[in-house]
Order: structure tokens, then sequence, then C-alpha cells
């Protein structure tokens, strides 16, 4: 599984690229400033259920926000629950 990032403005979005799959999954995002962005959204097409990509998406943004030195203001309620399972993203996840 590869990952891209799209931004247009203070909106983007993480993009999981499956080998071998045309369809991608979505974690999308508005940004709040340079070290804050809220993810709202994460979509996963129903070809690509049950691989993993809303999870590895997760994974992604929380090693983003790490590298680059940004918080999360986790509103979906995807990445939410991944917080709550991964209580060691504490440390860029912001709690609600």
């Amino acid at each position: 599984m590869s990952f891209s990032q799209e931004e247009t403005g203070s909106k983007g979005r993480y993009v999981a690229h499956v080998e071998g799959e045309e369809e991608t999954g979505e974690m999308t995002y508005s940004r709040l400033s340079a070290t804050r962005i809220i993810v709202d959204h994460t979509g996963v097409p129903d070809s690509l259920r049950g691989l993993g990509v809303g999870a590895a998406l997760a994974r992604h943004v929380v090693a983003e926000a790490r590298k680059i030195g940004f918080t999360i203001v986790p509103l979906c309620p995807f990445l939410q629950a991944q917080a709550a399972r991964n209580p060691d993203w504490s440390d860029v996840i912001e709690a609600l």
C-alpha cells in the first residue's frame, strides 16, 4: 500500500493506493494552521473493505503528524475509534 497527499487551500486528503486496485481509500482534513488539522472523514470503497485500508490511513496520518510536527483534531468517528485503541498516539491526537 502506498500513500499520497493532495491539498488545495485549507482542504486536503490522504489517499491510500492498493497495488492492483483501481479504487482508493481516503482520509479528508481541513487545515486550521501549520501545526493543526481536523480529520473529518475516512472513506474506503466496498472493493477495498477488509484490507485494512482505513487503519493504514490512520497510522499514516499519525506518522506524518509526528514527522512534520502537527496535531490532529479527530472529528471522524473512525479516527476517534482508532485513537482510542492506540493511546500512544496521544502526542499528536487532541482529546475531544
